[in-house]
């Protein structure tokens, strides 16, 4: 009989171990499961991400180029009005023949042009002749006689131009140089007089 209790009591003990076990094992599972959908979910969420990004370069590759076809737009609309004032200059002296009078509209059109490009889009000419040599918007592209005192440009081939206050483009100049004595030699000659 003392045998029987110890079986029993060994059996009693492996039923409280078998249901433990059998808990242990729903809870591993149940687990299991919560972490499965946790990964699908996330994996669901990657995807979307990856697709969200790949939409977004499309995109903004897609509105790159739009930008580089259409960002000359307003630009190209100003220039097509001097285009058609120069079209109006040409059919005026082909009928007249009156070259003081297209020369007259050929600088009234540059002017009008140079003041638009400076009013809308802050492009400016900058005066080069009698100015000391700037590098920074000048390129010497002849020198006049030997270089002593101050370079300053004597002449300007091609204006240089400014956009904000960045240089577009530097001005192509002939250099020369103000002798350092060049006061002393006014006030000598206002003595002389």
């Amino acid at each position: 009989m003392a045998e029987t209790l110890e079986t029993n009591a060994e059996l009693e003990a492996l039923r409280v171990e078998l249901d433990t076990a059998r808990t242990e094992t729903q809870n591993a599972r149940a687990e299991l499961e919560t972490v499965q959908k946790e990964l699908a979910e996330t994996k669901d969420q990657l995807l979307r991400k990856i697709a969200d990004f790949d939409n977004y370069r499309k995109r903004m590759i897609k509105e790159k180029e739009e930008l580089r076809q259409f960002a000359n737009g307003d630009l190209l609309a100003d220039l097509v009005q001097v285009l058609d004032d120069f079209e109006r200059a040409i059919k005026s002296s082909e009928q007249a023949r009156d070259y003081d009078a297209l020369h007259t509209g050929i600088v009234m059109i540059e002017s009008q042009f140079a003041q638009m490009l400076e009013r809308k889009y802050h492009l400016k000419r900058f005066e080069s002749v009698g100015a000391p040599f700037d590098p920074q918007l000048h390129e010497a592209i002849s020198v006049a006689g030997p270089q002593e005192g101050d370079t300053v440009v004597l002449e300007e081939y091609q204006r240089g131009y400014q956009l904000h206050d960045r240089v577009l483009r530097t001005a192509k100049v002939r250099v020369g140089s103000t002798p350092s004595d060049a006061p002393r030699d006014t006030e000598k000659e206002t003595s002389e007089s």
